[in-house]
C-alpha cells in the first residue's frame, strides 16, 4: 500500500461528509499511511477535527496552479480522486502518479432525468467511493459516516430559549436549490404537526424564510438561521431529539451524528444513491425503515434534475406540494 495518499473532493458539504468512510477505512486498515485531503477553502471546517487526516490542502477557485505546486512538493504515492472533474484531472496529470478515480455515473443519471430509464446501480455513493480502493483490499467497516465537531464549536443548549432546554427537533430549512426544499405553505404545515419545540437551522439567506414560518405557525419555534457556524449548527443537530432535512449536506451530517432523520425529497430521488447513510444498514430498502424518507412517488416529471432548479420547470411543484406529513409525529 502507498505510504502517502491524497484524497481529492472539492465540494460540496454533503459530498465531503460522504467521503469520510474512505478516510477512516484507509487510515485504520493502513495505519502507517499519511492521508492528505485537497478541498476548497470554505469546506475545511468539515474536516479540521477529523483524527484520521494528516493534512488538509485548501485552495480557492483561482489558486489551482498554487495548489498543484504545493501538492507536487508533497511527493504522494497515490491519488484517490473522488471528484473526477477537470480540476482533479489537471492535478492527476500534473503530479503524474498512480491514481484511482470515482465513477460519477453521469450517463445513468442523464437517462433517469431525461427519459426516466433507471440504469442506476442500487449502491450508495459511499460504497461507490470505497470501490475506488478495491485494488488495495480496503473494505467497508460498516461504521457509517464521520463528523467531528471541534471543541470550540460545541453549543451549550442553555443558550437557547428556556422552553428548548428539555428537548427539541431540528428542522434544516435550507437547500442549495429551491426545488429541493419545501415551499412556505408546506413548511408551515410540517411545523404545525410537531409538538416539541423546533429549532430552524440554515444560513443567513434562510433567516427571512424562517421568520415567515414563525409568523404563521402554531408551534414553538426558534429561528437559528444565520446565527451559528456550520460546526455550531452541527452541534445543535447533535443535541436534537430528531432532525428533519431536505436532500442536503446537513442531512448527511445528521446521519453521521447518528440522529433519527426524516429526509424530504423533491425534484431529486434517493435512487441517485445519496440517501441518509448509517453504515451497516446501507441499502435503500433498509433505509426506508431505518429513517423516514418522504417523497411523492408516481410523478412522471420526477426526477427533473440530478441537482435542482430555482423554480419548478413544470410550474406545479407537485413533488413538494403533494408531500404527505401523516407519518410525522413529534
Amino acid at each position: 500500500m502507498p505510504s502517502k495518499i491524497l484524497i481529492i473532493r472539492f465540494s460540496s458539504i454533503g459530498d465531503i461528509v460522504l467521503t469520510t468512510p474512505v478516510i477512516r477505512c484507509l487510515k485504520k486498515q493502513y495505519p502507517e499511511a499519511a492521508i492528505h485531503y485537497a478541498t476548497k477553502k470554505q469546506y475545511v471546517s468539515l474536516l479540521e477535527a477529523n483524527p484520521y487526516l494528516t493534512k488538509i490542502h485548501a485552495f480557492e477557485d483561482k489558486q489551482l496552479p498554487d495548489l498543484m505546486d504545493r501538492l507536487d512538493a508533497e511527493k504522494f504515492d497515490l491519488i484517490i480522486d473522488l471528484h473526477n472533474n477537470l480540476r482533479s484531472f489537471l492535478i492527476k496529470t500534473n503530479l503524474g502518479i498512480e491514481h484511482r478515480s470515482f465513477n460519477k455515473l453521469n450517463w445513468q443519471k442523464w437517462l433517469m432525468v431525461n427519459f426516466k430509464i433507471n440504469r442506476l446501480p442500487q449502491v450508495h455513493i459511499v460504497d461507490r467511493y470505497l470501490a475506488t480502493l478495491r485494488d488495495y483490499k480496503v473494505i467497508n467497516d460498516g461504521l457509517g459516516l464521520d463528523f467531528y465537531i471541534p471543541d470550540h464549536a460545541h453549543v451549550d443548549i442553555s443558550q437557547l430559549p428556556q422552553n428548548f432546554h428539555s428537548g427539541y427537533i431540528t428542522y434544516v430549512i435550507g437547500a442549495m436549490h429551491n426545488t429541493k426544499k419545501l415551499p412556505l405553505n408546506k413548511a408551515i404545515e410540517l411545523c404545525n404537526r410537531i409538538k416539541l419545540p423546533i429549532v430552524l437551522i440554515g444560513g443567513k439567506e434562510d433567516a427571512a424564510f424562517g421568520d415567515a414560518i414563525i409568523a404563521d405557525s402554531q408551534s414553538t419555534i426558534y429561528n437559528a438561521c444565520g446565527k451559528y457556524s456550520l460546526n455550531q449548527s452541527a452541534s445543535i443537530i447533535q443535541q436534537a431529539q430528531q432532525v428533519i432535512a431536505h436532500d442536503t449536506g446537513m442531512m448527511h451530517i445528521a446521519a453521521a451524528l447518528k440522529k433519527p432523520v426524516i429526509s424530504i425529497w423533491g425534484n431529486t430521488i434517493p435512487e441517485f444513491g445519496m440517501y441518509p447513510y448509517f453504515g451497516d444498514t446501507n441499502s435503500l430498502q433498509t433505509q426506508r425503515t431505518a429513517c423516514k424518507i418522504l417523497e411523492v412517488n408516481g410523478l412522471n416529471c420526477r426526477p427533473c434534475s440530478k441537482i435542482g432548479f430555482e423554480v419548478c420547470p413544470k410550474g406545479h411543484f407537485k413533488c413538494m406540494q403533494l408531500q404527505d406529513f401523516s407519518l410525522i409525529e413529534g
